[in-house]
């Protein structure tokens, strides 16, 4: 099924990068991306979209090209709907909101319905498309918040947010029921978004209140106290690794120094991950060259997330 989503715009590329999971994505704007979907509620899973709709059609943006879109669909409903116009910005639409919203209602045969509408008829306009869908779902915000870290058992300053979190296990590919490892488990925030969408978890970490921390907040899970340049596990028998690698000179390491820890860690991730499946990889610093005496590396992205901190996220395969 061919759908359209309205994305985030924290980042540019990772949210398309995320559709990658549920799906081939045909055509992308500024937070807008059309992709073909075997099966949509896997869309369920993402975490930097904000709508998922069934892909209707697109035109240039202009009011007179929208108005000949909606009448070449001839669309017909017998439910109550509500038609609704999202513009991004430095878009090229030459209407209003109102204006667009105006045809939908008019050029829809069927109730319109402002305040309770069963259905909703939705036009993103981004730089120079226009693209029109019908809505599927919106994404839960709400459930990462429930699980912010601050309100977790067990709380350690520093780690990832759980919406990042959830993509980069999107990004890594791994489906439900499939086996993903991250290394460097620290109190678990990264397995803990794996678990919510049906992925099997297997954690590590040298710390052992690290360790301690993960299994109040994932009780159940299994998890282990490993040196990453020595995991006790066999060959080729992982499906996906998504870790956060360590920095800083607080971090408990045994390693000589950091870059023996990345590449030992990489080495050892590259040997227990069955071939052509992936690694995503956060780093603070630039490691790709590391990184590239073990993997392919498939994609590069950046994330400011404060003034002295930016990610690194390398895709690996």
């Amino acid at each position: 099924m061919k759908l359209l989503f309205e994305l985030s715009g924290e980042h540019p590329d990772l949210p398309v990068a995320e559709l990658e999971c549920v799906g081939t994505v045909l055509d992308r704007r500024a937070q807008v991306a059309v992709a073909e979907c075997p099966d949509p509620e896997a869309a369920g899973r993402l975490a930097l979209t904000h709508t998922v709709m069934e892909y209707l059609g697109e035109c240039e943006p202009t009011r007179e090209a929208f108005a000949g879109l909606l009448r070449d669909l001839a669309i017909t409903t017998e439910k109550p709907f509500a038609g609704r116009v999202k513009t991004v910005h430095g878009s090229r639409m030459d209407a209003t909101h109102l204006e667009l919203e105006r045809l939908i209602g008019s050029l829809i045969a069927g109730p319109v319905s402002l305040r309770e509408p069963v259905e909703e008829y939705r036009a993103v306009i981004s730089e120079d498309r226009c693209y029109l869908g019908r809505v599927l779902s919106r994404i839960d915000r709400g459930g990462f918040d429930a699980r912010n870290p601050m309100r977790r058992p067990f709380f350690h300053p520093g780690v990832m947010m759980p919406r990042m979190g959830r993509a980069l296990v999107n990004i890594s590919l791994v489906r439900p029921g499939e086996l993903v490892f991250d290394p460097f488990c620290g109190t678990g925030g990264i397995l803990l978004e794996a678990r919510e969408i049906g992925v099997r978890v297997l954690g590590s970490d040298f710390d052992p209140a690290m360790v301690a921390g993960y299994r109040q907040n994932l009780p159940g899970s299994d998890v282990m106290i490993a040196d990453a340049t020595a995991v006790p596990v066999c060959d080729h028998a992982l499906d996906a690794v998504v870790t956060d690698l360590p920095y800083g000179q607080s971090v408990r390491i045994r390693a000589e120094s950091m870059d023996r820890l990345y590449d030992g860690s990489l080495a050892e991730v590259r040997r227990i991950l069955r071939p052509g499946r992936r690694a995503v990889v956060v780093t603070h610093r630039d490691i790709t060259e590391i990184a590239a005496h073990h993997f392919t590396v498939l994609q590069e992205h950046e994330q400011r997330v404060h003034k002295s901190l930016t990610r690194r996220i390398l895709v690996l395969s």
